[in-house]
């Protein structure tokens, strides 16, 4: 399948009960836009014991991703749909989490608790994540996959390519990091455009999402509950007791099969 959050887009496969495994060389050549389908990951459906379904992310370039909060929530609401269901329980790397039906179209998924322990997120050593010893004082989050956050007068007027791949391989980030740049509008709305480690700039991110709006709160910039505006579109995010919340629209664009002669030139070096 294809499917998107906000135009973050992804191929979805559903390997339950298939003996074929997807690998990084299928990732690579799925995620090339000219040759291949193209996505900003992909997403691996799979049977798990203790959850309704599992699921792995692989990034554009093969690399896998811990957490994928926009892809979590178009699987979430494919499957509530299949099995008539308004909750459901996908376990991921981040660990098992919640989804629920918030509205017509609309799917929330509670992404878990933050981490902002240096060596959690993870870091190359012990420093204060509130303000990394970074140009611009960013601040780090862990959301499954490490984040850092430049909150700047005009997200609009960020060099986002050249920033975002300068930052994603900063020696702070030993597993490389997302990239955001944000700025404030209101006490509750914020404006973020971010780059994906291993995949470049996207026009939405969940887990980023969640991440800009834990380290605003945690700065004083914003409450814990915020409206994000992504190139793509909104999404509201909500960081309660329980976990950060994540609420916004998906779209099931088309489902298809992949050729015998594509599969065949698959390089898995």
């Amino acid at each position: 399948m294809k499917m998107h959050g906000l135009g973050n887009d992804f191929v979805v496969i559903d390997q339950r009960g298939d003996s074929a495994r997807v690998t990084s060389g299928l990732a690579r050549a799925l995620g090339d836009r000219h040759r291949g389908v193209g996505f900003d990951q992909l997403a691996v459906l799979d049977d798990v014991p203790g959850a309704d379904v599992g699921l792995t992310f692989y990034n554009a370039d093969g690399s896998t991703a811990g957490a994928c909060g926009n892809a979590t929530r178009c699987v979430a609401q494919f499957e509530m749909a299949r099995r008539g269901m308004s909750e459901l329980l996908l376990r991921t790397e981040r660990g098992v989490l919640q989804a629920v039906q918030a509205a017509p179209g609309l799917v929330s998924v509670n992404m878990g608790a933050p981490l902002t322990h240096w060596a959690d997120i993870p870091l190359s050593e012990e420093t204060d994540t509130l303000k990394l010893p970074i140009d611009g004082a960013p601040t780090a989050t862990g959301m499954g996959n490490p984040h850092c956050t430049f909150f700047v007068d005009d997200a609009e007027a960020i060099d986002l390519e050249t920033r975002g791949a300068e930052m994603e391989h900063h020696p702070l980030f030993p597993q490389r990091t997302n990239v955001q740049f944000a700025h404030v509008i209101a006490p509750n709305h914020l404006r973020m455009r971010v780059w994906e480690r291993g995949v470049g700039v996207t026009l939405a991110s969940g887990s980023s999402s969640c991440a800009t709006a834990v380290a605003a709160a945690r700065r004083g910039l914003t409450a814990r509950r915020v409206a994000i505006d992504l190139d793509g579109g909104r999404i509201e995010i909500d960081w309660r007791e329980d976990g950060v919340w994540m609420t916004g629209p998906t779209a099931h664009v088309f489902s298809g099969h992949l050729t015998p002669a594509f599969l065949d030139q698959i390089d898995d070096r």
